[in-house]
């Protein structure tokens, strides 16, 4: 099948980006989205021209690392599916695709699709953790959590940080990411102990990092490759509200 790509190519975050037309010709309908992008690379270094710059890789959907805006979508057409794990045969032969990198403020353009996400792990970093010292392994047993909770804990670890709620929110929130993080541990035994700092710290440092307010659009949850719920939203907004609640007493 044949291609017409228009891809945003920008030297780095100080520099103006534009887009830029190529045309792929003769591609296997079952390659994956990324190993077109390798073809027109090696097609670009055989030239003489600079390759094109992406993020990627364990490229099986786990890591997140892919994330890009695909004709205005992030991640691509296919709902519930990482960039690494879209195909050709998603599209039509000849059909022009407009490829750009992740937009929000939080996240500046590194180089052409590749953008720094670090603003994710300061979040991380400011409380999404269990600061216990938990000796050896308890049995499996010891702790009891009902198949329910577990459940529930494990859909909102599922998230990869990927960072598509960002860039598909009209105002760059990362409430979804954020929430999805706080959720999964507050719900277990062993985050219960920090619930008040955690919440507090992280949903500070979020705002610190320039992300926008989350406005109940629910369009972080259309695109979010894993189907993470916009639930643990409301359950961030109930933990926040608690933590004051009880700092002020």
């Amino acid at each position: 099948m044949d291609l017409h790509l228009k891809i945003w190519r920008q030297k780095d975050k100080q520099s103006e980006g534009k887009l830029v037309s190529y045309d792929l010709k003769e591609l296997n309908p079952h390659m994956s989205f990324l190993e077109m992008l390798d073809t027109l690379n090696e097609k670009l270094i055989t030239e003489g021209d600079e390759p094109v710059e992406f993020d990627h890789d364990c490229r099986e959907g786990i890591c997140g690392q892919c994330g890009m805006m695909i004709n205005g979508i992030a991640h691509g057409p296919l709902k519930n599916t990482t960039t690494c794990q879209l195909h050709l045969r998603s599209f039509k032969n000849g059909e022009t695709i407009l490829i750009e990198p992740f937009r929000a403020e939080a996240f500046p353009v590194k180089k052409d699709l590749k953008v720094d996400r670090s603003a994710f792990d300061r979040i991380i970093s400011s409380g999404g953790f269990v600061s216990v010292n938990t000796g050896q392994a308890p049995d499996a047993t010891a702790i009891a959590v009902t198949h329910q909770t577990a459940e529930e804990a494990f859909d909102s670890a599922a998230c990869i940080g990927c960072g598509a709620c960002v860039a598909t929110c009209k105002n760059g929130s990362a409430a979804l990411f954020t929430s999805a993080k706080i959720t999964h541990m507050v719900l277990l035994p062993q985050g219960k102990e920090e619930r008040s700092s955690r919440v507090l710290n992280m949903v500070t440092q979020m705002d610190h990092e320039l992300f926008g307010h989350c406005s109940n659009t629910e369009a972080c949850e259309v695109e979010c490759p894993q189907g993470i719920s916009v639930l643990n939203i409301a359950r961030m907004n109930y933990e926040y509200g608690r933590a004051l609640f009880f700092r002020k007493k």
